[in-house]
């Protein structure tokens, strides 16, 4: 019985600091950018869209990107899924999103890639 109260208190422990370490800082800005292909069943041109957006990474401003598609989870009235490739990034601040925005590298982005899609739409979130 010690055993598993043991295995049941490292188990608490671990997802405990888990959610400690996820934990964003006040006032950080969490930029979403959701992409509509031009070509949405082109494996090509989501890997060449997803290939430019890691370039972005190279801008200091941004803190954490990760990119992405629809994941295939339960069908829900109130989940969107028919765009074809997302962004994340994390700024600390409203000014270094406004680097980011101005950046050449961001800028040499949208002319590179811009081509590949026919609709974006952005979700610009402020962390309580």
């Amino acid at each position: 019985m010690k055993k598993y109260i043991l295995l049941f208190a490292l188990l608490f422990t671990g997802y405990n600091g888990f959610a400690q370490e996820a934990t964003v800082a006040s006032g950080t800005i969490i930029h979403q950018v959701f992409f509509w292909l031009e070509h949405p069943d082109s494996t090509e041109d989501k890997a060449e869209l997803k290939k430019g957006l890691e370039t972005l990474s190279g801008i200091s401003e941004v803190q954490m990107l990760a990119t992405g598609e629809p994941a295939s989870t339960m069908e829900r009235e109130v989940v969107v899924s028919d765009w074809d490739v997302s962004e994340t990034m994390y700024f600390r601040s409203t000014e270094d999103q406004d680097i980011y925005q101005n950046h050449p590298l961001h800028q040499a982005f949208i002319k590179e890639y811009g081509h590949l899609w026919k609709k974006v739409v952005v979700y610009d979130i402020m962390v309580d």
